[in-house]
């Protein structure tokens, strides 16, 4: 029998978070091990419970962000959820620098994000669709940037990059291309670099961004 996956709901509003841990629970494979409503208790409920994905709202005594930025700061391997209702761009990139795993706005339904959470849960990061478009504009957009970013990879980097932007982990790349999961971690770390990009996730999104394009 599959472990459930170990979640904390930190948010301000116990309804919602009543709400949120209901519908977990009657979808299966989730344990609710923690609740809090500030960015206190999402740091303590971390070091006590250690949950497998903590869920928290930006708005909130304390601060989400921050709460996050503190979190990964002690436990670097914690993975965090933002659930929350703020479309802001800048909160979406404060939240990914600090190491969040998922961006998720409260409009989502309860399987989606069931199935967001087992994603994360696997390894996966998440942002929601609207607001990836936003992000990649942003990406595609600075002023620096005058040249298509993509033009700078190899051709092994742009392969391996086609394979993750189509949802394949490091070690199905691997395979796919008769590579070590070793060397396609290495390439990967050097697309991020020459593509300035903070994860996997924005590196997926410039190159189907590129692929909208040329079709």
């Amino acid at each position: 029998m599959t472990q459930a996956i170990r979640i904390a709901i930190v948010d301000d509003h116990p309804l919602f978070r009543e709400g949120v841990a209901r519908s977990l629970g009657e979808i299966g494979g989730f344990e609710v091990v923690g609740e809090g409503a500030s960015a206190e208790d999402a740091e303590r409920l971390v070091a006590a419970m250690r949950p497998d994905i903590v869920l928290l709202d930006i708005s909130m005594p304390g601060g989400g962000l921050a709460a996050a930025a503190n979190i990964m700061t002690g436990h670097p391997g914690q993975k965090i959820v933002m659930l929350t209702v703020s479309e802001a761009n800048a909160d979406v990139a404060q939240a990914l620098n600090a190491g969040a795993r998922g961006y998720v706005l409260k409009g989502v339904g309860s399987k989606a994000l069931a199935e967001i959470l087992s994603n994360v849960a696997a390894g996966e990061s998440y942002v929601s669709p609207t607001l990836s478009a936003r992000l990649l504009s942003d990406l595609l957009q600075p002023a620096n940037r005058k040249a298509d970013p993509l033009q700078q990879l190899t051709g092994r980097e742009t392969d391996i990059l086609r394979l993750v932007a189509e949802g394949l982990s490091n070690k199905e790349v691997a395979a796919r291309l008769s590579l070590q999961e070793k060397t396609v971690k290495h390439h990967m770390t050097r697309v991020l670099a020459k593509l300035n990009v903070r994860n996997r996730t924005e590196a997926a999104l410039l190159m189907r961004e590129a692929r909208e394009r040329a079709s």
